[in-house]
């Protein structure tokens, strides 16, 4: 596996301290979710302004009451819920002990603090997971890699929507743009100008259900997993030509296709579609749902100086929240 540069870093301390801390950051899914499950390459995008940060400490807390980790959610919006781990957490402290010899059940208090609204398909459970396994190896004095962050994420990822295909894992901790494709990613070379506007319908998604849906859809009729996989593999290698050869036209009509393609196995909904809607009207080049699907999230391109009335549109067509993710500061000006 290739593995991007971190944007936390490696855990440089030795001795266990009083706090430690771990951060990550969204994603959105450009082109190709649900097909790169199926081997189909999928292009990501890091949301640097939409990040999580953990913070685990020590508690006088009885492991054999409590169980051996709690943790406490902030600022989603300005309240907090102090809750038992979910399993996937659970497992993932349990696995970390195990990889990094941490020996002993001391119960744990973790806060997760971040403004990445949960079940929109932009990462959340990812990178709450990523902060956290760094908060850990901060608070323990260890050293965690990018491979060994990426598979802690990873355990918790598949307990929480069954076979995760990795490319949330990996884009929650990554700089730039991302190809991922059968558990290997590289940087995205990025030759356009442009805007993506992300727009959250305020629906809840469910990777879960959107699979099963998926799956039951391609055993009723016989070719449906083949054309709809080569069908999104074909998209997400057009966008990615797009993408480096600087034509936002075409990687626009590319997000629109594949818009059709996961709306036509019944993974959108009325208000993703009316959003859509209302950026293509807007003078986006190109728009789409982005994650799982039944809810969440739409993303759109837009040129520079059509941003502010995409956005004015999207919000009219009842968006509740919308993050401007910039092509030019994601440029990593690759050869």
């Amino acid at each position: 596996m290739t593995l991007p540069t971190s944007a936390e870093g490696v855990s440089q301390s030795h001795r266990a301290r009083s706090v430690g801390i771990g951060r990550a950051h969204a994603k959105a899914i450009l082109l190709g979710e649900h097909a790169v499950v199926y081997g189909a390459p999928a292009l990501a995008l890091p949301i640097p302004q939409l990040t999580v940060t953990a913070s685990a400490g020590w508690s006088s807390h009885s492991s054999d009451s409590h169980g051996d980790l709690s943790y406490t959610m902030t600022g989603s919006p300005s309240r907090a819920l102090v809750t038992q781990a979910s399993d996937g957490l659970r497992r993932l402290t349990a696995e970390f002990r195990a990889r990094m010899g941490v020996t002993g059940r001391p119960h744990l208090d973790v806060i997760l603090d971040g403004a990445i609204p949960h079940g929109r398909g932009l990462g959340s459970s990812a990178a709450s997971s990523r902060a956290i396994a760094f908060a850990l190896a901060d608070l323990f004095g260890r050293e965690l890699t990018e491979r060994t962050a990426f598979e802690l994420v990873q355990t918790a990822e598949n307990m929480a929507h069954g076979k995760a295909s990795g490319v949330d894992a990996m884009t929650v901790g990554a700089l730039r743009p991302l190809l991922f494709q059968q558990g290997r990613t590289q940087e995205l070379k990025l030759g356009c100008d442009g805007l993506f506007i992300v727009a959250d319908s305020g629906e809840l998604g469910s990777t879960k259900e959107a699979v099963e849906l998926l799956r039951d859809g391609f055993r009723k009729h016989a070719g449906a997993q083949e054309r709809f996989v080569d069908r999104a593999a074909e998209l997400a290698e057009g966008a990615r030509q797009a993408l480096a050869d600087g034509k936002p036209g075409e990687l626009g009509t590319r997000m629109t296709d594949n818009h059709a393609l996961l709306r036509a196995a019944r993974l959108s909904t009325d208000r993703i579609d009316a959003l859509v809607g209302a950026a293509l009207r807007a003078g986006s080049l190109g728009a789409k749902i982005t994650g799982g699907g039944l809810g969440g999230c739409m993303i759109a391109l837009a040129p520079p100086e059509r941003a502010r009335e995409v956005t004015r549109r999207l919000h009219e067509a009842g968006a509740v929240q919308t993050w401007v993710v910039p092509l030019k500061g994601l440029d990593n000006h690759a050869p």
